[in-house]
């Protein structure tokens, strides 16, 4: 009992080796993993890298945008009258119905403008233009203002290459202000002697129904009309409004949420742009949700993992256990038996027994012990066959009510011997069972062993054979210590012993009911138990009935 106590006691420091080294990293690697997520979650780290990433967005447009503004405005500015061809102002505009107004300046005191001709008639329209005329003297006759602007351009020109300065002009329309981009350049003809400036309007309705429209979609060339995921989308706004002026084909409403104002071209407007359909704080948190279902999953599997590795480790340990009591019990079982046949052999051997009966004696239990010492070297043996799987049996017809009558009277002797009240009830009339005689006899000693070693006080030991829903049923009855019911389902287990002190106080293999189950089943029958502790068990055999041919086949199969 002390000696069993220890070794368990001695599993416990590998299992807390096992916890130690493999339970506590994946614990560390979870909350860390938790923690990460929890602080990304706080700093909203994903948003930033998103708005990060939408900021470079709308740079790049700017530049697009921009671009396409200084082509369409020096396209425009090639085609504009020359100094002394300001009567061919309102040609111009006609050729050129997205321009509002036109202006050209030839010095103090010549200046002229022209509005859109076709729009005139529109009675807001009309009222810009007239006022348009009243203004532009103002802004081109100051001669040093008019002047400055034309060294502005010259050192553009000289800088970047650029004919052309776009920059802000608004004016009032009814109730609101409306926002137009105004093109100032210096036209052909002008000469330093004789200095010129010219420029053009482009109104609102044109940068809000064709410019800004074409120049976001191609910005965002790809927008599908069908696909449901989130897509970038933009929009442009002046910074008096914060109603769309434009926005990309697929904008569908609501406030952008990020913007950038135009540094360069389009002074006083703003571009915005937001992800179709949701925000980024949705991405953000069905991201960080995500991550946390997949660490989630991730930590359930190694959880899982690391239960099956800590039941396989659990099991490799009582494995172990069980081979290191199997050796232990083995031995003493080999050890006990070979020194008896020693001791009484060499007794004999000296002559110092002169009573015939006692000598007799001697000699009984010279082949009992040695018929002992086969039973379990024969247990050993097939137990080995059968781990390896070479284990063969060799089927025939046999009368199996005699087959155990036989095996019975060989060891009534000792059942006897030992105190035993021992029955046997076997039915006339059985059917011939095909089964390996040596096998199933081995089978039904080993039941009968383990019945007269685990029953000290009341010693009762019971065999029936009888017939039982076509098959034959052999049992074997004790009035033993019983077996609990969560132990019956492991004691056909090898090595497996129940961990009752009573048990392990009686010396044995653990491999018995391995082997009786082994056999029972190779011939195609079953083995049960049915038990209580302290009330005894009753081990059942079940045997088929089968035609010769069927059992031939599980012979060779065998």
């Amino acid at each position: 009992m002390l000696k069993f106590q220890v070794r368990r006691w001695s599993e416990r420091p590998r299992m807390l080796v096992f916890m130690l080294g493999v339970m506590l990293p994946a614990a560390g690697f979870i909350v860390a993993g938790a923690s990460y997520l929890r602080n990304i979650q706080r700093n909203k780290a994903i948003e930033a890298v998103i708005q990060r990433e939408h900021q470079q967005v709308l740079a790049i447009a700017e530049k697009r945008i921009d671009a396409r503004a200084y082509d369409i405005a020096e396209e425009a500015r090639a085609k504009f009258p020359d100094v002394n061809q300001g009567d061919r102002l309102e040609a111009f505009l006609v050729a050129h119905p997205d321009i509002a107004h036109a202006v050209l300046w030839a010095g103090k005191g010549h200046v002229q403008g022209q509005s859109q001709p076709a729009r005139m008639n529109e009675p807001a329209f009309g009222e810009e233009g007239k006022e348009f005329s009243s203004m532009i003297g103002h802004w081109f006759d100051p001669e040093s203002e008019s002047k400055d602007w034309i060294a502005k351009l010259k050192k553009m020109e000289a800088k970047e290459g650029k004919h052309v300065y776009l920059t802000d002009n608004w004016v009032s329309r009814g109730d609101k202000w409306q926002y137009q981009s105004l093109v100032l350049f210096v036209p052909r003809g002008s000469t330093a002697e004789h200095p010129a400036l010219a420029g053009f309007v482009y109104d609102t309705d044109y940068l809000k129904d064709k410019f800004f429209p074409q120049a976001l979609n191609d910005v965002l060339p790809n927008q599908n009309q069908n696909d449901t995921h989130p897509q970038p989308v933009i929009m442009v706004r002046t910074v008096k409004d914060h109603a769309p002026l434009a926005t990309s084909l697929r904008w569908d409403g609501g406030s952008p949420e990020v913007e950038r104002s135009f540094e360069g071209v389009f002074p006083g407007l703003v571009l915005g742009i937001k992800l179709r359909g949701t925000t980024i704080a949705n991405i953000s948190n069905h991201f960080v949700q995500t991550a946390f279902l997949i660490l989630g999953a991730l930590s359930l599997l190694m959880g899982g993992g690391m239960l099956l590795t800590y039941r396989n480790v659990a099991r490799e340990l009582a494995l172990a256990k069980l081979k290191s009591d199997f050796v232990s019990n083995v031995s003493h079982e080999l050890r006990t038996p070979l020194a008896l046949i020693r001791l009484y052999a060499e007794t004999l051997e000296l002559g110092r027994i002169s009573n015939p009966g006692k000598r007799q004696e001697y000699y009984e239990i010279i082949r009992k012990e040695s018929e002992r010492l086969t039973s379990l070297i024969n247990n050993i043996l097939d137990f080995s066959r059968i781990e390896s799987g070479k284990k063969e049996y060799s089927f025939r017809e046999t009368d199996v009510a005699d087959l155990v009558r036989s095996t019975l009277e060989s060891y009534r002797f000792e059942i006897e011997q030992d105190g035993f009240q021992f029955e046997q009830k076997i039915d006339n009339d059985l059917p011939q069972v095909w089964v390996d005689r040596e096998a199933i006899a081995r089978s039904l000693l080993n039941l009968v062993n383990n019945a007269v070693k685990y029953s000290a006080t009341e010693k009762y030991l019971g065999v029936n054979l009888y017939r039982h829903n076509g098959g034959v049923n052999l049992e074997v009855v004790d009035h033993g210590i019983g077996i609990s019911a969560k132990e019956q389902p492991k004691i056909f287990e090898k090595f497996y012993r129940v961990g009752d002190p009573l048990v392990h106080n009686t010396k044995g293999s653990g491999l018995g009911l391995s082997l009786v189950r082994h056999i029972v089943q190779a011939h195609g029958g079953e083995v049960a138990v049915e038990s209580e502790p302290g009330q005894g068990s009753k081990f059942i055999i079940t045997l088929p009935v089968q035609t010769a041919e069927v059992q031939q086949a599980k012979g060779m199969s065998a």
